[in-house]
């Protein structure tokens, strides 16, 4: 049986013998094991914190354009080698190859973001802020960073967080999902290769334990999480209490809304993917519409049934496949019985994917697509995120009710409308209380020179990711006021603040 191991500088991936727990790391696609990951212990950690101390410093004195340099070519690397990293991230998650491949390029993205780290780290200067005064800022990395990521996007979330976290001169330690964990090992040992000291990235694995060591641990200064809401608030808690910097990005109920005079068409193909691509495990999916008018949700439904019977659910290396099999059993099991949660509801559930199999593959975690009509805001399957391929249809009688709803839903991340009505789709992005917005674009998520960020319980903390806002997030300011005397020695020309008169 393969074991998945850490990837610690010193000890390369070994653990020297330390591991006393594994879990299993399945094959979405057959049900089966396919190798174990190693839950590591604080022991661990204090080794990956021993190795990244040993290591920062050197890293933060590095000049930016050698730092920016090691991601040029870690970038070139990921890219040289993204159809292994893109195999390998299905065979352990379940998307199907493509969304793989754009897994490993939207990470890559924010790569091509941190290798301008010279550019985005300048600080300020002012010449003349009082007679003979010059003030100015330095951005200087915190020192240690965390990331702890979620097990949907094993490629993409990682690069995101510590990409930006090293190219500012921070080291940074990884605790990847453990449901598919081969990936960040990979892309640890692709840093390395690509020039980082060893040390500068390392993944450590593990459950609860590892976690809590990270946030209670003071040598690491910042942690970056994204995960659900529930653990995201608890995250944010420990590590704030224990004197950190933290960024929390919990869950996701995104809505569509479709205005009567949207390009139906055009809205159909887009909710098929946003909605039931990478088998709804986003949280940037969509798995709410809100169509405008009696009228349109009828026309809606009545196009959305065709396209929705067309889907097809293969294995995650069928090229022809729109999506594959859940995570795991449990998250199977978790999915399904929010469909069962909307039946008991109330809601109209017009098709039921429960009880899909693949033919030579009945034991993998396939879901099937689901569509429900006549949600209702008071439902839990509408107020909770069901993280699969189902849809929800919620009726909005007009444009008031259409902002009102995902503005008042607890969560905050995105929302698109639909509409050929510009001043429809200006009054809506400036009024709707969601933190990314997207107009006639289903899936919000910000090019990599902006940022990435929810609000409500979507988001714990003041800093979104990458872009100026992760430059922010990981680097401190400090600010220097200076003057150089040319005065007589008495000191008859001393010094004076200029707000102090």
């Amino acid at each position: 049986m393969r074991i998945i191991d850490h990837h610690i500088a010193g000890v390369g991936q070994a653990t020297g013998g330390s591991a006393t727990r594994l879990a299993d790391v399945f094959d979405p696609n057959s049900g089966s094991v396919q190798a174990q990951v190693t839950l590591g212990t604080a022991a661990d950690l204090e080794r990956a914190v021993a190795a990244a101390q040993a290591a920062q410093p050197g890293w933060a004195a590095t000049n930016p354009q050698r730092r920016a340099r090691v991601m040029f070519e870690f970038k070139r690397l990921v890219e040289a080698n993204i159809d292994e990293l893109a195999q390998l991230l299905s065979s352990e998650h379940g998307k199907v190859v493509a969304d793989a491949r754009g897994d490993v390029q939207r990470g890559l993205d924010v790569i091509e973001f941190a290798c301008g780290i010279p550019h985005a780290m300048k600080g300020e200067y002012t010449q003349g802020a009082g007679p003979g005064i010059d003030v100015y800022s330095m951005r200087l990395p915190l020192g240690i960073g965390a990331g702890i990521t979620p097990f949907n996007f094993p490629a993409m979330i990682p690069m995101w967080m510590f990409g930006v976290a090293i190219a500012c001169g921070n080291a940074f330690i990884l605790k990847p999902s453990e449901r598919d964990p081969s990936v960040p090992v990979r892309l640890g040992q692709l840093m390395q290769e690509a020039g980082a000291p060893a040390g500068i990235l390392q993944v450590v694995h593990g459950d609860k334990e590892m976690v809590d060591a990270i946030l209670d641990h003071p040598a690491i200064s910042a942690v970056s999480f994204v995960g659900s809401s529930d653990i995201a608030h608890y995250v944010y808690r420990r590590g704030v209490a224990a004197g950190k910097r933290v960024q929390a990005m919990g869950g996701a109920k995104n809505h569509g809304i479709v205005m009567p005079d949207a390009d139906l068409d055009q809205v159909v193909n887009e909710l098929s993917g946003a909605a039931f691509g990478s088998a709804g495990e986003r949280c940037m999916a969509l798995p709410v519409v809100v169509p405008v008018g009696e009228e349109t949700a009828e026309r809606l439904r009545a196009k959305l049934l065709p396209a929705i019977a067309k889907l097809r659910i293969g294995v995650s290396s069928d090229k022809d496949a729109d999506y594959g099999p859940v995570v795991n059993a449990a998250h199977k099991a978790r999915v399904e019985g929010w469909i069962q949660k909307g039946v008991d509801d109330g809601a109209e559930l017009v098709v039921d994917g429960r009880g899909f199999t693949l033919q030579g593959h009945e034991k993998g975690f396939f879901i099937g697509p689901s569509l429900f009509d006549h949600v209702k805001p008071g439902m839990e399957s509408y107020k909770e995120e069901i993280f699969g391929p189902v849809l929800q249809i919620v009726r909005a009688a007009d444009f008031e009710e259409a902002v009102a709803l995902p503005s008042q839903h607890q969560y905050g991340n995105g929302v698109a409308i639909f509409t050929r009505n510009g001043h429809a789709a200006r009054e809506f992005a400036a009024r709707v209380n969601v933190g990314m917005v997207g107009i006639n674009v289903p899936i919000p998520v910000p090019v990599a020179y902006h940022t990435f960020g929810g609000w409500k319980r979507s988001a714990f903390g003041d800093t979104n990711q990458h872009g100026p806002e992760g430059v922010k997030f990981w680097t401190k300011i400090k600010t220097i006021t200076q003057r150089w005397p040319d005065g007589a020695p008495d000191g008859s020309n001393a010094f004076v603040i200029p707000t102090m008169g």
